[in-house]
């Protein structure tokens, strides 16, 4: 499942969009080249929260990237950007398991039953409609391929990239702030320990700024009274990384049942939930192949493929100008060094 839009998925948007792309496309097995790639000059986002964080603010700032915020109550200004991701999204929902744009849409369609795509391949699905499609299409605008001209430019526009990869990937994560106690720091019932803390046992009366990654909550980052960065692990090394969200549910169940809170039981409790959440998707997923296989119709029988994952009841958008569609929303160049985030 996919999280809704945070601080932690605007930190991965923006390390795709500024670094090289080489190594993520070769793990997809894309061969066709990426190398749109540098900090912009100005980040064009709306009025979420996300956007309007000190974390975020802070980090474009270091990162010497001015913020664009879309005038409240001015949709029109974010129209372009709006109209290229309804197309792009119109393509995905031609995709079995497609959950489309609302309930009414969606109807009766059974979207689990009719998925297909792993996360993995839907990226790569996306991946490649972006550097086979739009990047090698006639932009009606620039009157040429948007990667020809990105190439004629990209000499003459400075490549400016974070001088630290990590802390500027640090700067936008979630935080939350401890004091450095001997036996190390403790998050979300959790103890981390560093050796190259320990020297700040006793000098640190302020409290420390702690960032984590929600996805693996085996490690932290914790701010020395120097201001460098630090990662500190679990103090038990031989635990199994855990979610955020699983650490808490875990926790969650241990308090409810009265028992003892600490790192070890709840790492071991969210392991034991991950499992049983496993089975049961797997039970699922057999049970669910099986009625699909059972339903076949004549047409998979016949080796002519099959049509499931297509409601044919409803109608489908056409999607023959779809590179013109996105070359009107598409108004600026690619030179102009400029980001949007919706």
């Amino acid at each position: 499942m996919m999280d809704a839009p945070s601080r932690l998925s605007t930190s991965l948007c923006l390390l795709h969009s500024v670094f090289g792309k080489s190594p993520w496309l070769r793990e997809r097995e894309i061969i066709e080249p990426w190398p749109v790639a540098g900090l912009p000059e100005i980040l064009h986002v709306d009025n979420g929260s996300d956007f309007r964080s000190r974390a975020f603010k802070r980090g474009c700032d270091d990162a010497g990237v001015a913020i664009a915020w879309r005038p409240p109550g001015e949709p029109r200004f974010g129209g372009h950007i709006e109209r290229l991701i309804g197309t792009q999204m119109g393509r995905l929902h031609l995709l079995p398991g497609t959950t489309f744009s609302n309930a009414q849409e969606l109807g009766e369609y059974d979207s689990k039953r009719h998925s297909a795509l792993t996360l993995r391949e839907l990226e790569r699905y996306i991946a490649l409609d972006i550097v086979g499609n739009y990047h090698q299409s006639i932009h009606r605008t620039l009157g040429r391929p948007p990667i020809a001209v990105w190439r004629e430019h990209e000499g003459e526009i400075p490549l400016r990239l974070p001088q630290d990869r990590m802390r500027f990937w640090l700067t936008f994560l979630p935080e939350q702030e401890r004091t450095w106690q001997p036996t190390g720091i403790h998050l979300f019932g959790m103890r981390y320990w560093s050796a190259a803390l320990s020297a700040d046992v006793g000098t640190a009366d302020r409290r420390l700024l702690v960032k984590y990654d929600p996805r693996d909550m085996s490690r932290v980052f914790v701010r020395r009274p120097s201001g460098s960065f630090v990662e500190a692990r679990y103090a038990d090394l031989t635990l199994a990384s855990v979610t955020l969200h699983e650490a808490l549910a875990a926790r969650h169940t241990l308090l409810a049942k009265g028992r003892r809170v600490n790192t070890r039981t709840i790492v071991g409790t969210a392991i034991e939930q991950r499992k049983l959440v496993d089975a049961a998707v797997k039970a699922t997923d057999t049970v669910r192949r099986g009625r699909a296989s059972s339903s076949k119709t004549k047409v998979d029988g016949n080796g002519w493929g099959s049509l499931r994952g297509i409601d044919s009841s409803k109608p489908v958008a056409r999607f023959d100008s779809a590179i013109e569609e996105i070359s009107d929303c598409s108004r600026q160049s690619l030179g102009s060094s400029q980001l949007h985030l919706i």
